[in-house]
């Protein structure tokens, strides 16, 4: 492993673990950065989806009590009378999950396909119209949200499992989508963001899954500069995750996706017409 690697496995670590946070593209971003140092924008893609299993070990670690709650949830795990009210939060898991794959998997093939025909400065510049659509979601999610639900519902299960296929695209924020949805479904924010975390996880494993089949193996990448970008984002993650869920309470994140969103328009659009 060259200094190099070593310095962009890093780099792509600290990015993923503290970004994957907020509702801001941790894929976007990820593949912006990956991209202004000279990847090419589909491994880019790749790496973004590959790498958030770092930040999916901390993601499990920290909501370990509530996957453990889940999980006993299941029917024969302990008495029906026991189970029924945390039975929605693994059933919303699992029907949620399953609408993502049904809308995340064609979108990355899409996606895989697209980006290998786009410049770096015309996939900056797509990433940042996303990212602004983003921003417009979350605002009126702001707008309109009036809290007080707490169980999901199946109908939850499918409107934030599909929203949250959509993810697959970079620049697309899985937290900020999922957690708007959940606003506009009338749950708080701490429920909103609890709940969109806990979907991340599984999200996440296929995500990698299904980026490691597409590419035949590690996308773009050796083995140890993926194991140090995968132990940063570990590593990152766990020590942030607190604060920046404090953060994402009291700081407008859709403010943050118009200003990335923007400076990528512009920027991208700069580099496509310099290339």
């Amino acid at each position: 492993m060259t200094t190099t690697e070593l310095l962009v496995a890093i780099l792509a670590g600290i990015v993923q673990g503290v970004v994957e946070w907020l509702p801001v593209s941790s894929q976007g971003n990820l593949s912006l950065v990956l991209t202004l140092v000279g990847t090419d924008p589909a491994v880019a893609v790749q790496l973004a989806l590959f790498l958030q299993l770092g930040t999916t070990l901390s993601a499990a670690t920290y909501y370990c009590e509530e996957i453990a709650t889940a999980l006993r949830s299941v029917p024969g795990w302990r008495p029906a009378t026991a189970y029924d009210a945390d039975h929605a939060l693994a059933t919303y898991v699992v029907v949620a999950s399953l609408f993502t794959g049904l809308v995340g998997i064609p979108l990355y093939v899409l996606a895989v396909d697209l980006v290998s025909d786009l410049t770096g400065g015309v996939f900056i510049a797509v990433i940042g119209v996303l990212l602004v659509i983003t921003g417009l979601l979350q605002r009126a999610s702001d707008s309109v949200r009036m809290g007080g639900r707490e169980k999901p519902s199946l109908v939850d299960s499918v409107l934030v499992g599909s929203v949250q296929g959509f993810a697959i695209l970079p620049g697309i924020s899985r937290s900020g989508v999922t957690a708007s949805a959940l606003l506009f479904r009338s749950y708080d924010p701490p429920n909103a963001f609890r709940l969109s975390f806990l979907l991340s996880i599984p999200a996440s494993v296929g995500a990698a899954a299904i980026t490691v089949v597409g590419a035949g193996g590690l996308p773009g990448i050796a083995p140890l500069p993926a194991a140090v970008a995968l132990g940063v984002s570990g590593v990152v993650g766990y020590l942030t995750i607190d604060a920046l869920m404090r953060v994402v309470e009291r700081v407008p994140f859709a403010t943050v996706c118009f200003a990335l969103g923007t400076l990528a328009i512009v920027g991208g659009g700069g580099i496509a017409l310099v290339v």
